[in-house]
């Protein structure tokens, strides 16, 4: 049988498992969401597939529609692993203390919300001056598997870090953006520019215009050129076509083994077999930024979407910051705490400007 596995249901997963750092314990202090705030989550938890091992499907008639609930131990278990990054805040800043905040953000569902057309997921006035704020305090970058111009036409702000493609597209602030300059070894004026997948343009571009003509039959498909990666989107087409388009996509891709397959939601993205990722990318950056190898340095990653889960993962074996889950069901991560929805990113993001307005009333020393 064909493993359809890039069309589980977007939030469907298998249960959580503990999230460890190397060293045998987790990388922040083992925080646990009281029963107070349990409840609110439980509420949160609309569903989440238990039966396939990563929620995935084999086959097409098991793809998931009505999944199954979480609730009472289970749902406790997780979010004493995965507890709210608000609730939790002012840990957060604990840990954080005395040390350098460096932000990433992913963009689509955690800075602006998922939407049918990806080309109206537009970020709100509040959170692009949200996000202006905490890039005037600490190093910000955005980490998205746009293309670069996309998502900088999404947020408008010259000021920050830019990693497209997934991070195989890196870009620094421009001089414009001087202002914000935070003693960082890396000058501002200066392009922070780095393309690890610059010679498979031919090949994306190639891939992309096949994938056009053979999509052109799949009402409510989408092919997406992100200049070093390729997504199709598949949110607005009827369910029943999934095994289709999954078919026609893996069968241009199998003409080409130097690109790999892989799913996020409601999406399938097309990327270079290369070593490169968005953790990879979170760690160029810091390097580039001066904190490589440096004990006082705290990376928080907020992203919503398994490629996230490679910066997640960076930061638990570095054993140092903490990612953050947008989710508002359990899902299996490598994450230390979660958000909902970009609303709550919007007032973690402006929570972290007021504790360094605050100073030490704010609980940063920096």
């Amino acid at each position: 049988m064909t493993n359809h596995a890039g069309f589980a249901a977007d939030d469907a997963v298998t249960a959580a498992v503990p999230v460890q750092a190397a060293q045998g314990g987790r990388h922040f202090p083992p925080f646990l969401a009281p029963s107070s705030r349990l409840t609110d989550c439980k509420k949160a938890a609309a569903h989440v597939d238990l039966a396939g091992a990563g929620g995935v499907a084999t086959v097409p008639g098991s793809w998931p529609r009505h999944a199954k609930p979480v609730s009472g131990a289970e749902l406790d278990d997780w979010m004493e692993k995965h507890p709210s990054a608000l609730a939790w805040f002012e840990s957060v800043a604990a840990a954080a203390k005395g040390k350098e905040i460096v932000v990433f953000l992913d963009y689509d569902g955690t800075l602006s919300p998922i939407v049918a057309d990806p080309d109206r997921a537009f970020m709100s006035d509040e959170m692009r001056e949200a996000v202006r704020g905490v890039a005037k305090h600490f190093p910000t970058a955005i980490v998205s598997g746009r293309c670069i111009d996309k998502v900088f036409d999404f947020v408008k702000l010259e000021e920050l870090y830019y990693a497209g493609s997934h991070g195989m597209d890196i870009r620094g602030p421009t001089a414009a953006a001087s202002e914000y300059n935070h003693n960082m070894k890396a000058k501002q004026g200066d392009a922070v520019t780095f393309q690890p997948a610059a010679d498979f343009l031919p090949v994306i571009e190639e891939v992309y215009q096949v994938l056009k003509e053979r999509m052109a039959s799949i009402r409510g498909s989408l092919v997406e050129n992100n200049k070093f990666c390729l997504s199709v989107h598949y949110r607005c087409v009827d369910e029943a076509e999934w095994g289709v388009l999954d078919g026609k996509v893996r069968a241009v891709i199998e003409g080409y083994p130097d690109l790999r397959l892989s799913k996020g939601r409601k999406v399938l993205e097309i990327r270079p077999v290369i070593d490169w990722d968005k953790g990879s990318a979170l760690q160029f950056l810091l390097k580039s930024l001066g904190y490589e190898g440096r004990n006082d340095v705290f990376p928080i990653y907020i992203g919503d979407d398994r490629t996230d889960e490679d910066a997640f993962k960076v930061l638990r074996n570095m054993g140092q910051g903490i990612g953050i889950l947008v989710t508002k069901v359990p899902k299996e991560t490598a994450a230390s705490y979660t958000l909902r929805e970009p609303s709550e990113v919007k007032e973690f993001l402006r929570k972290l400007v007021k504790i360094k307005i605050n100073g030490d009333k704010g609980l940063i020393g920096k």
